[in-house]
């Protein structure tokens, strides 16, 4: 099981499947970085990911290379990086395209006190 307060990177597709199933059964909010090694907004962004998921332990923080798990990038028709996608109970709830640091915190901050 996922350790709290970290983002936690999705290797395959079945380690992405089940970090899924788990916080739809949890019904926390799900915040996922689908990003790319070579994206500097993406590597910007990174740090202030992990600050934030040491604060808040009730959300669960994935991540995405879109280059690793290409069918998964597909599947949620992402464009660009680093996109975010909040999910709840395993539906789309929000979404954040951009390394905008304060446009995050605040859609976190929003979604995990509902």
């Amino acid at each position: 099981m996922a350790e709290e307060g970290q983002v936690i990177a999705c290797h395959t597709v079945d380690s992405w499947k089940e970090q899924l199933e788990s916080a739809n059964t949890s019904k926390k909010l799900v915040v996922v970085d689908f990003t790319a090694s070579w994206c500097g907004p993406c590597r910007f962004i990174a740090p202030i990911l992990t600050e934030l998921a040491k604060k808040m332990p009730n959300v669960l923080f994935l991540k995405v290379d879109v280059d690793e798990l290409k069918s998964v990038a597909e599947d949620w028709a992402i464009e660009a990086m680093p996109t975010f996608i909040f999910l709840k109970e395993g539906s789309i709830i929000d979404k954040v395209v951009g390394a905008r640091k304060d446009e995050l915190q605040q859609k976190i901050a929003l979604h995990s006190a509902a």
